[in-house]
């Protein structure tokens, strides 16, 4: 039996609300993470390490970073057929924009009939992680279902955090309910203390998808959401089915990164997941390379560490430093760098993630910050110390105390 025809869909026309000030000037998968990554390359490095390799990418607000990236990046060989394409909102079934993900696939569905897949992936742009979504068709193929949708484990307490997959309790893979941040569930059969949230990852049968969205789009009363409207749909009718990600086994992973999966959509989490990255045995691995993380940082000259005095050395600890930084006298804890930042004598960097391009001034002090693109910090400045302070120079600052230095500002002494 030939393998089925797989066209992969990635939504990226997320706008990024919560990430603010990160997406004033980008799209959300645009925003930089992990030193060189973009978000949206954990995903494209997911399906291409799956071998599916007919990619649509479609993006709606603030895409000029996120289309550059991906037409710079991501070049398949188009004389075998592969492709990954930025597909942008058009108005082609009326003068709105994409009006929800459901719609987003509506608007898109010229692009299904051309490629004629028996399966559609459908996946989200703005999650860390990696998965063989092979071993999700192959299980979808498997389940007779029109409809597969990714679940990852979650303390039960989270589950008013996210949609809730609750599953039939004679057929463990199979959908009875979709439930939308519930405050009162039950757990899992085989883990009371646990919940499966959708990772928002979907594998369709081609036809039952096209018929689902053209539906969708005539009912007035729709969100034109996947998760809100589409995956209830189905539900409904008992053609829903769930792929448990503890299931999924990707080459190279470790008993401590197998089952990672981050939703950073907020500025605490994207803190968090970068600080996954730097402990000795990380919680997510970016040295695994049975499956690599692609990404489209070249012609960068090697990080450099300079200045071995007393008092005056150079040098990071527990830290990422991405390719064209300068340490220069400068004293780096704990904190992600990345590309063509340059750390001047005597300044201290520490817990913090520092986006492309920054420069930090001798005797600077940095602490617990996310610095965003080509942001100078003046000589003697001090930031991330004092959170009414950063406040009141207009930063932005969360609930755990991250202080945000949005792209290209300058901060003063």
């Amino acid at each position: 039996m030939a393998a089925p025809r797989v066209l992969a869909i990635v939504l990226a026309g997320g706008e990024g609300k919560r990430l603010m000030p990160l997406t004033a000037d980008r799209a959300k998968p645009a925003v930089p993470f992990g030193g060189i990554y973009r978000l949206i390359d954990f995903a494209l490095s997911n399906l291409v390490n799956s071998h599916y390799l007919q990619i649509v990418v479609l993006t709606q607000y603030k895409s000029h970073s996120l289309d550059r990236h991906i037409s710079k990046t991501w070049r398949m060989s188009h004389l075998l057929g592969n492709f990954v394409a930025p597909v942008p909102a058009q108005q082609r079934v009326g003068k709105h924009w994409y009006l929800g993900s459901a719609d987003a696939i509506y608007q898109c569905l010229n692009i299904i009939h051309e490629e004629k897949p028996d399966i559609v992936v459908v996946v989200g742009a703005d999650h860390v992680y990696r998965m063989d979504f092979s071993q999700m068709v192959d299980a979808h193929v498997e389940s007779g279902a029109e409809l597969t949708v990714a679940g990852i484990r979650q303390p039960i307490g989270l589950a008013d955090q996210f949609g809730v997959i609750d599953t039939d309790p004679t057929d463990p893979t199979k959908i009875r309910a979709f439930l939308e941040k519930p405050t009162d569930t039950v757990g899992l059969a085989d883990s009371p203390g646990e919940v499966l949230a959708s990772m928002g990852n979907y594998v369709f049968t081609a036809e039952a998808l096209v018929e689902a969205v053209t539906r969708d789009a005539d009912d007035t009363s729709s969100r034109h959401d996947m998760g809100g409207d589409i995956v209830p749909a189905f539900v409904a009718r008992g053609t829903a089915s769930v792929y448990d990600f503890i299931r999924n086994d990707v080459p190279g992973s470790t008993d401590r990164d197998r089952d990672y999966w981050r939703d950073v959509g907020t500025l605490d989490a994207y803190y968090d997941a970068n600080m996954d990255l730097i402990a000795t045995r990380p919680v997510f691995n970016l040295y695994n390379s049975d499956w690599p993380l692609y990404t489209g940082y070249v012609g960068l000259p090697p990080a450099k560490f300079v200045h071995a005095g007393a008092g005056r050395l150079g040098h990071a600890v527990d830290s990422i430093v991405s390719p064209g930084v300068i340490v220069s006298g400068a004293q780096v804890s704990g904190s992600i760098v990345s590309p063509g930042s340059r750390l001047h004598s005597w300044s201290m960097i520490a817990d913090s993630v520092i986006l492309d391009g920054v420069t930090v001034g001798r005797y600077a002090q940095v602490n617990r910050c996310i610095i965003d693109k080509n942001v100078v910090i003046e000589e003697n400045a001090r930031v991330g110390f004092d959170a009414e302070a950063d406040r009141a120079r207009g930063y932005t600052v969360t609930e755990s105390g991250i202080t945000v230095i949005p792209k290209g500002s300058r901060v003063t002494r």
